[in-house]
């Protein structure tokens, strides 16, 4: 096919984070993103677990409050079924504990291994390292610009997660008109 073919209607021009309307920074943010993206499975694959696993432990690890199973399941986007097994998993595994919640002794809460946080550490080190030399690299002035920065579009990025539809829109009708039944039912 000759370029001139692949120009038609309908073809893609190119990929929406290199659009000119958008600014150089936000492009390197997307590609930041994208690139972020894949470090979960690669985590996953250094640790030998799957990519759900890590991410419950990077979802305990993060939590500033304890989570339950119930909690990480939610988080997980995962059945209550789902979350169990994954819990018993990264119990058996030495990378969770369960341990009494702190405020509600009827409920468990989960809580990281010192033998997870040093894997998931190791496993992390080599990107890390390469994050810490390319700060060192930085002015003082920039390092603190740069802290701002990635604050401010974490706080906007939090904002788009929790502003968004539980769930597409239209799948509700879709749902009443072919029966379907949800999880919650």
């Amino acid at each position: 096919m000759d370029s001139a073919a692949s120009t038609t209607v309908g073809s893609r021009r190119g990929p929406y984070s290199e659009a000119p309307s958008t600014s150089r920074a936000a492009r390197a943010l997307r590609e930041v993103i994208r690139a972020a993206s894949g470090t979960r499975g690669a985590l996953a694959r250094r640790l030998g677990i799957g990519v759900t696993d890590a991410a419950a432990i990077d979802h305990l690890a993060a939590s500033p409050d304890p989570l339950g199973p119930v909690e990480l399941g939610n988080r997980l986007g995962i059945r209550s079924a789902s979350a169990t097994a994954l819990v018993d998993r990264l119990v058996e595994a030495g990378h969770v504990a369960r341990t009494p919640h702190p405020q509600d002794r009827r409920r468990v809460a989960l809580q990281v291994t010192d033998q997870g946080y040093d894997e998931v550490s190791a496993a992390l080190r080599p990107m890390l390292a390469g994050i810490e030399r390319a700060v060192d690299r930085l002015t003082p002035e920039q390092a603190a610009a740069t802290a701002a920065f990635l604050r401010e579009v974490a706080e906007v990025m939090r904002e788009y997660v929790v502003t968004a539809p539980e769930e597409p829109p239209g799948l509700a009708r879709r749902r009443q008109t072919h029966g379907i039944r949800t999880t919650d039912e």
